[in-house]
């Protein structure tokens, strides 16, 4: 076999490896996967039952409008884990010992934002039940699961960016909480929740061109069945983008690290 084919062999088992290993701690510790499903559960209730009755949306039940929002909203702060977790496993000296291992030295970032998309579609599946339960309709199965495809890969290479804030951070603590300005200005200031028809004149401009926006944009319409523009591929066009900056970021800091 040539050598590059057994190089690649080898360092797709490692970040498979490392994935399934953290996988195994939502098994050990399934509370861990409970909390995560708390605050989309309580977004999707409030929304719906508290704020839903005052938001209208033009031609549109209000519960297919928030659903699919609330799904990427759900993958995005999924995809903070990777963050959280690499600063575990630098806190903990892992990273250190994964280095002096006979392994691919991008198992360790690869393992860990896989097994974040992993647990990221397990997610997505529970609040799609959820979103159900309170109304929500999806047009029909195959767009939802190319809406899922969507919104997943947005999230994992946001994740990339985020594998560099864990790198960088001293704790888990502290990587979360350098996440949440980045975060909270692209999940609130967008159409997540409300139609952008209704902002703000020099809001607007940002909400419906920024990448969370576009990604819920894309997947509201492929999961109504509705016309949707170029949002699908203006959000895979922001996914690529992203990881082809933030990946070589994340692995100069990860050669760095301990």
């Amino acid at each position: 076999m040539h050598p590059s084919r057994t190089s690649l062999r080898w360092a797709v088992s490692d970040i498979l490896t490392l994935a399934r290993r953290n996988l195994m701690a939502l098994v050990r510790i399934p509370t861990s996967l409970v909390f995560a499903m708390i605050q989309p559960v309580m977004f999707v209730l409030l929304f719906r039952y508290v704020f839903g009755g005052v938001i209208k949306v033009p031609g549109l039940n209000y519960v297919n409008f928030l659903i699919p929002g609330i799904l990427v909203q759900t993958t995005i702060f999924g995809a903070v884990g990777t963050a959280i977790g690499l600063a575990e496993d630098l806190q903990r000296g892992l990273i250190e010992r994964f280095k002096a291992l006979p392994m691919a030295r991008m198992a360790v970032l690869g393992g860990r934002t896989l097994a974040d998309t992993a647990r990221n579609l397990m997610i997505l599946v529970i609040i799609t039940g959820v979103g159900m339960l309170v109304g929500f309709r999806p047009h029909s199965f195959f767009p939802y699961l190319q809406a899922s495809l969507v919104m997943l890969t947005f999230a994992y290479c946001l994740s990339w960016g985020f594998a560099y804030v864990g790198l960088a951070a001293p704790n888990s603590e502290t990587a979360q909480a350098m996440t949440f300005p980045l975060i909270f200005p692209l999940t609130f200031a967008s159409n997540i929740f409300v139609p952008t028809a209704g902002m703000p004149w020099w809001l607007r401009g940002f909400v419906t061109n920024q990448p969370v926006s576009q990604t819920a944009e894309a997947v509201r319409g492929l999961m109504l069945g509705q016309p949707h523009g170029q949002s699908t591929y203006i959000s895979l066009a922001w996914a690529i983008g992203l990881v082809a900056l933030l990946a070589p970021l994340a692995v100069r800091r990860f050669r760095k690290a301990a």
